[in-house]
């Protein structure tokens, strides 16, 4: 539960922050695992999400992201939230926007933390967050012709 451990976000929630972005280019789970590393953690959680080729029992097409102008500072909001709320040593989360193909990487978060029940947690929040706070929508197409869109991540 945030809020619990004796020292959170001690060191600044801004200073934990080592990459955010929403951007139209592949994504690299090296470049957010590298972002996160930090000697005083004992504890790192990553999270991965990927296009899948069918949702709701519909099969997918294709994707596609759009985000609005402020995504990225609504991005740094919920990052800095949740460095603030959890002993965060370092936080990266990047998101894909335009046209993706099924197994592509449409999001990476990571967080550092002493130790791994922390990491999780913290890890845990960031993505729910920003799924549900950042303006980026999805836009599903269907093999049966029909489309839809669909709010934040």
């Amino acid at each position: 539960m945030p809020g619990t451990y004796d020292h959170p976000g001690e060191q600044g929630a801004a200073d934990a922050i080592r990459l955010l972005a929403v951007r139209d280019t592949p994504l690299s789970l090296d470049e957010v695992f590298a972002a996160v590393g930090d000697p005083a953690a004992g504890g790192t959680a990553l999270f991965v999400g990927t296009v899948r080729s069918h949702d709701g029992g519909a099969d997918v097409d294709a994707l596609g992201y759009s985000a609005h102008p402020s995504a990225e500072a609504e991005l740094r909001r919920v990052a800095e939230k949740v460095a603030a709320d959890y002993p965060v040593r370092a936080l990266a989360a990047v998101h894909r926007v335009g046209e993706l193909t099924i197994g592509d990487l449409a999001v990476v978060v990571a967080v550092s933390c002493p130790h791994r029940a922390e990491a999780f947690e913290a890890c845990r929040r960031l993505i729910d967050d920003l799924k549900h706070e950042v303006p980026i929508w999805k836009h599903q197409r269907f093999s049966d012709g029909t489309e839809e869109w669909v709010g934040a991540c």
